[in-house]
């Protein structure tokens, strides 16, 4: 997502899913078990009653869980452009705002507990917060991966296939070991082709293929799929259900009204802002207390 005009920085200020109303219920029941943390040590089991599914206005009506995204985590060089700038966080940024999360009690959750949450009613901790990653940089690897680590925290990570094993770009050994670390290595097209320019055989290339290419490295599936610049249109829902993916992230895009767990939001953290800035952001995107 580098390569975009500077309407992201306006667009970075925004992202997520929401709170609770209106579920229908369904008759074949089927309930599966999360782990959820309750305490720094303390684990228990919670039922999910997967018979429970929301309907687009209960997903829409929920409370929203804040999506952060990060694509650069390096020093902005003299010269370089406002855009560049609005895509990248330094590595003091990223640990000063991995810190502060922390210690004002956030804990990170991944993909499938969003999911469960929106859909199912599933259980969340009181402040959650996702982490997300785009475009494969390295760095990603070697600083945001450590740096989460620190703080108790996992990160879901969208992955351009055609990038992997590249210079300055995730190997399919540090893609694997994130998976294996607990972390979500999930899709973001083959090479950041713009969604609403598919046609044909793109659909493909860019959604089903990459996703089989993620999951033969990291041994997991890859049900999640970040769209390259945020942009979306409605073609594309049917083409993701088809290729099995349960949830897609945009930006600042508005969320559509029927299909909302297609269109999550996320705020982009660009390097212009300090970390009070940053908190100040997403309390007012996410609308938190």
């Amino acid at each position: 997502m580098k390569k975009t005009v500077v309407f992201i920085l306006a667009a970075s200020l925004l992202a997520a899913c929401n709170s609770a109303t209106g579920t229908r219920n369904k008759t074949n029941s089927a309930k599966i078990v999360v782990t959820k943390k309750v305490t720094d040590t303390a684990i228990k089991n919670v039922e999910i009653d997967k018979s429970v599914m929301n309907d687009a206005n209960a997903i829409l009506a929920k409370r929203q869980v804040p999506v952060l995204c990060y694509h650069h985590i390096r020093e902005v060089l003299p010269g370089q452009s406002e855009t560049f700038k609005s895509y990248s966080v330094s590595p003091s940024q990223f640990a000063e705002q991995m810190k502060v999360l922390k210690d004002s009690g956030y804990e990170s959750i991944l993909p499938d507990q969003l999911y469960n949450y929106l859909v199912h009613n599933g259980p969340l901790p009181p402040r959650p917060v996702m982490l997300t990653f785009d475009d494969t940089d390295e760095e990603q690897f070697t600083i945001g991966a450590k740096e989460m680590k620190k703080n108790g925290f996992k990160g879901v990570f969208f992955v351009m296939t055609v990038s992997i094993n590249r210079p300055r770009y995730m190997t399919k050994e540090q893609l694997k070991e994130l998976a294996n670390d607990g972390n979500a290595v999930e899709s973001h097209t083959w090479d950041h082709h713009m969604v609403t320019k598919y046609k044909g055989d793109d659909w493909n290339i860019q959604l089903v293929k990459p996703r089989k290419t993620i999951e033969d490295i990291t041994g997991k599936t890859a049900n999640y799929f970040a769209y390259p610049f945020g942009l979306w249109n409605k073609a594309v829902f049917p083409e993701l259900e088809k290729a099995g993916f349960k949830m897609a992230f945009s930006l600042s895009t508005k969320r559509d009204s029927t299909q909302p767990l297609y269109t999550v939001r996320r705020m982009i953290v660009p390097t212009q802002w300090s970390t009070t800035g940053m908190m100040k952001a997403m309390k007012q995107t996410f609308k938190l207390d």
